[in-house]
């Protein structure tokens, strides 16, 4: 959904009510657990979060309250939106003198403990999003070096002929958020420290083809 105006909370929640009632607006549901499907552009962001227990812990906390999505020109709807499968939520932002507002849908949980213990979750989009596909933000601590990790990994491709057209601007949105998305990670669990590097590569998922973008 597109308007010159921000949403309100109340035509939030009416597109979170409609969309809700919906199906996925792609087949491979849960395919970020696996393998994504053939004609996708797939895109890793990751960034070291620092080491040990209490960064792991901060970054949960911090995935919970859907701090990962607190860029100033991103947010999202409800913050307060439990993460579990089958929750909705809408994910609006601001950009070209336009407000968006996208609906996606929890599909699984990750809670894992072992070598390296993860948690995160995958959404995918629901039909009135400009983009088909699924994302899941993991954060995993590898015992081994002790290392924390957040990761954005998603596959995605163009819902509206409009979106192709404006296709560029998409693209360069969607590796703003990996980028600012991490970045914000790294603050909640680190404070001030200077951002470490922000590694992103995008592939074609027919395909072992960098992209330049």
């Amino acid at each position: 959904m597109l308007s010159f105006r921000k949403p309100s909370v109340e035509s939030i929640r009416g597109f979170i009510a409609k969309q809700a009632k919906l199906g996925f607006s792609y087949s491979a549901v849960g395919a970020t657990a696996t393998t994504s499907p053939a004609g996708f552009v797939v895109d890793r962001t990751r960034i070291l979060l620092g080491q040990g227990e209490a960064s792991f812990q901060s970054a949960i906390a911090a995935l919970r309250r859907w701090d990962h999505f607190n860029l100033g020109w991103v947010a999202a709807w409800s913050p307060e939106t439990p993460i579990q499968p089958g929750e909705v939520v809408a994910v609006m932002g601001q950009g070209a003198g336009m407000w968006w507002l996208n609906c996606c849908q929890i599909v699984y949980v990750i809670n894992e403990t072992g070598p390296i213990n993860r948690f995160g979750f995958a959404y995918g989009t629901l039909p009135g999003h400009i983009q088909r596909g699924e994302e899941r933000f993991l954060i995993e601590w590898d015992h081994s070096d002790n290392c924390v990790w957040y990761e954005i990994l998603s596959f995605s491709r163009p819902n509206y002929i409009l979106v192709y057209l404006g296709y560029p601007v998409v693209r360069q949105k969607q590796k703003r958020f990996g980028r600012d998305s991490a970045a914000a990670m790294f603050k909640v669990v680190n404070g001030d420290e200077s951002v470490p590097e922000i590694r992103q590569v995008t592939e074609w998922s027919s395909s072992d083809c960098r992209l330049s973008d």
